[in-house]
């Protein structure tokens, strides 16, 4: 992720699922596309007896529908459609997009390339079988593997603030928290449930609600 003189100065690392997009994957995989036991694992992470990357996987790994069916449901996420202009223009003033999830980077990608959206995307690798069941693998091979979530946002961002004169974090879960305290107040960008961790901390941030605010908030200061 480093820069040089021709590229950007200025990069946004930004969570996907709850942050781009107003539902998460995992929560349509529960309500659409899983058993009602699968529930369970939900409820096993709440209790602390799963990390989120063991959580996000064992309820992917039960969806059961065709591919088809599941993709042509991506839809139902929103993802931001104002997105794409909002990259655009941020990318015309300097900044360079990177997107972080704990999830899987096969959904990420299907909604960014519909959305007509380029970026790069640290996730977990994964497959879907064609008799169903999304199988969410460990990213041993990412520079930023994290035992707990697959994909560790706060090394990217520790990364990034070596590398980039301006740096700013989107997120909307506990998971992001870390990454969030890192940057700078006023490049802290937070909805939901880090919103509200945040306000605990008594720590500043500019809350949003569709991801495309964010790019008016960098670009007008």
């Amino acid at each position: 992720m480093s820069s040089s003189d021709s590229s950007p100065t200025a990069l946004l690392v930004t969570d996907f699922d709850g942050t781009m997009t107003e539902r998460d994957f995992y929560q349509l995989a529960l309500d659409r596309f899983t058993p009602s036991e699968t529930r369970y694992i939900w409820d096993r992470y709440k209790q602390k007896e799963l990390t989120t990357f063991e959580t996000l996987q064992g309820i992917f790994s039960s969806i059961k529908a065709p591919p088809a069916e599941l993709v042509a449901a991506l839809d139902e996420l929103r993802f931001d459609p104002g997105a794409a202009a909002a990259i655009q223009r941020l990318r015309a003033a300097g900044w360079e997009i990177v997107v972080v999830s704990a999830g899987c980077d096969w959904y990420i990608q299907r909604v960014l390339a519909k959305a007509g959206v380029q970026a790069v995307v640290h996730a977990n690798p994964g497959e879907y079988a064609e008799s169903g069941g999304l199988e969410m693998q460990v990213p041993s091979a990412s520079p930023y593997l994290s035992a707990k979530t697959g994909i560790d946002k706060a090394a990217i961002v520790r990364e990034a603030l070596e590398n980039y004169a301006d740096v700013a974090f989107a997120g909307n879960s506990a998971p992001d928290l870390e990454a969030a305290r890192l940057v700078n107040d006023n490049r802290r960008f937070a909805r939901s449930q880090l919103a509200d961790l945040l306000d605990d901390e008594h720590r500043p941030y500019r809350r949003f609600q569709r991801w495309s605010e964010i790019a008016e908030m960098l670009l007008t200061g």
